[in-house]
């Protein structure tokens, strides 16, 4: 794999990469290892060494939502710490791993490194070069498919797998592959969740023809909420449905659900910022202010924007 990273495309092409930004971190990357080694020790930090997978699983999810909000505000600086932050996780995640003999960050970046070169044959291999972004994704797809296959097939001398046919029909029929939502994680926010579940299904033909289609499929799922009793459990699992509806909408369109429902939330506490400062300067706390009140700030607030 290695040789095939310097070889592959050493023709005209390799003259136009930017060797500039090709940065040698493997200093820094070895004493960061080595910090992280240092406080799981039994003379290191108490906090560290009685840190697990599970105790700390949050903590990823924060500050990788962290690292989004510098990269939606645009602010490189902090993008620089939250960004280290995240690593972070990965590096005690992985001292925790390499502690308990499961596995080392060498182990990770080593498969992450395999991996980029597998899916990139484009780059990489001996195949012809993607043309656009979406010839990549079609690479990507199949790619990630023949992982898929290669996963789920039988594997020879698999312990446990003895049986002979004659003893057990069962054992003589094939492994059931890997789903194809399998590898979906369920830990992602639903939207993106939903989002994705729905395209991987598009992709095999589970799929509305027009985007008109869905919203009928919308208004039948608005008209089997409805249906429910309020604050049932029916009811709410009803709401999901319009929901996952909704995202299937925002798919077909070719909008990004989660990024969508972001950006109105932050839109959504600018404004209540500025209803906020705008009842400041009036002598009011906004807790203070009828509805009426609040809704005139707000008209003002979305007129200035």
């Amino acid at each position: 794999m290695a040789g095939m990273k310097e070889t592959h495309g050493d023709g005209a092409s390799s003259s136009q990469r930017d060797r500039s930004t090709r940065v040698d971190a493997s200093v820094a990357f070895d004493g960061l290892t080595e910090t992280i080694w240092r406080l799981r020790q039994p003379d290191g930090c108490p906090w560290d060494r009685a840190q697990t997978h599970a105790s700390i699983a949050k903590n990823m999810l924060e500050e990788a939502y962290e690292a989004v909000d510098c990269i939606e505000d645009g602010d490189a600086a902090h993008l620089r710490e939250e960004l280290g932050d995240v690593l972070m996780q990965v590096m005690l995640h992985a001292q925790i791993a390499a502690d308990a003999g499961e596995f080392s960050i060498a182990d990770v970046v080593g498969d992450l490194d395999e991996k980029l070169i597998r899916r990139h044959p484009h780059v990489f291999g001996e195949s012809s070069g993607a043309h656009d972004a979406a010839e990549v994704l079609d690479i990507w797809d199949a790619v990630k498919r023949a992982e898929r296959e290669e996963r789920s097939a039988p594997q020879e001398g698999r312990a446990g797998n003895s049986t002979s046919a004659e003893e057990d029909p069962e054992a003589a029929r094939p492994e059931r592959p890997e789903g194809l939502l399998d590898s979906v994680p369920r830990s992602l926010p639903a939207l993106m969740q939903a989002e994705k579940v729905s395209k991987r299904a598009a992709k095999v033909g589970f799929e509305w023809e027009t985007v008109d289609d869905v919203w009928r499929q919308v208004a039948e799922e608005r008209s089997e909420f409805e249906a429910e009793a309020p604050g049932s459990p029916e009811r709410a699992l009803e709401f999901g449905d319009l929901l996952f509806a909704l995202v299937n909408v925002a798919r077909k369109e070719g909008i990004d659900a989660e990024s969508a429902l972001r950006a109105s939330t932050r839109k959504f506490r600018a404004r209540w910022s500025a209803v906020e400062g705008l009842a400041w300067r009036e002598g009011h706390a906004v807790e203070d202010l009828s509805t009426e009140e609040l809704n005139r700030l707000w008209e003002e607030a979305k007129a200035a924007e």
